[in-house]
């Protein structure tokens, strides 16, 4: 049966699925208030000026017929906008594109093979927890989930708030359990943001939180200094991720704990 969604890696020294050692992953594909998005571009571009050890360089792409014809160009190089970038002790998945509803089962299918074939330690999917009073809010909190015993053990020796009630829907729901299904330690860390804006803010306090586990030691006040630049280019990105939303939720309506209606 042909793969619906493919992990490409690039030829040279470390991809292949070598040359990893037991990494911790981070995914940022497009949810609400593109908080995972924005989170992961930003680590990216800190990472690609680190030095040669601790560079993290464009390892691989993810292709798929399900996927919308869009490219990007990148410093005008033409690149999928469904990225991997990595080093020995770091892999980074980015999408600059909103997900197809009948992409996501594949795609998260197809990522846990990867993370698990790599060898990944832990998965590290971030996303948004919408909030209605977000403008009343100067700093967003992070909560997370684990998907295993071990995880949630992990999250409370760092100190992270875990979500105690409550649902999540959607590719990163599906991340945390497609990789349990692998006995892959996943967590989703959820920062508060805007329902329906993009929300640099929430992407900060995200990778604050991320510190807790990899020690990037990344400054986020250029994001926030920059804040109104970045809403201003994610607005088509959100527009896509908005429309992309609905179908999703119409499969997800009926699986909704009654508690949570």
């Amino acid at each position: 049966m042909e793969e619906l969604v493919r992990v490409v890696e690039e030829e040279g020294e470390g991809n292949k699925g070598e040359g990893y050692k037991n990494p911790i992953v981070v995914a940022g594909l497009p949810d609400v208030g593109l908080v995972g998005t924005i989170a992961v571009s930003y680590i990216v571009e800190k990472l690609e000026m680190r030095t040669e050890k601790e560079k993290c360089r464009e390892i691989g792409y993810i292709e798929s017929d399900l996927f919308p014809p869009v490219m990007v160009i990148h410093e005008g190089r033409l690149k999928s906008p469904f990225r991997i970038y990595g080093n020995e002790s770091v892999v980074v998945v980015l999408s600059e594109a909103a997900v197809p509803p009948n992409a996501v089962y594949p795609l998260t299918r197809a990522l846990a093979d990867w993370f698990k074939r790599i060898g990944a330690r832990l998965v590290i999917p971030i996303t948004g927890l919408p909030v209605a009073k977000r403008i009343e809010i100067s700093k967003p909190e992070v909560f997370a989930v684990g998907n295993s015993e071990e995880a949630v053990r992990w999250l409370k020796e760092k100190q992270v708030e875990v979500l105690e009630e409550g649902f999540i829907a959607g590719s990163y729901a599906l991340m945390l359990r497609e990789c349990g299904k692998r006995r892959t330690n996943a967590i989703s860390l959820l920062a508060q943001c805007f329902p329906v804006y993009p929300d640099p803010g929430a992407a900060a306090s995200a990778i604050e939180s991320l510190e807790q586990f990899l020690n990037l030691g990344i400054d986020v006040g250029e994001l926030l200094e920059k804040g109104e630049e970045i809403k201003l280019k994610a607005r088509d990105l959100m527009r896509q991720t908005a429309l992309s939303a609905p179908e999703m939720q119409k499969g997800v309506e009926q699986d909704i704990p009654i508690m949570y209606r």
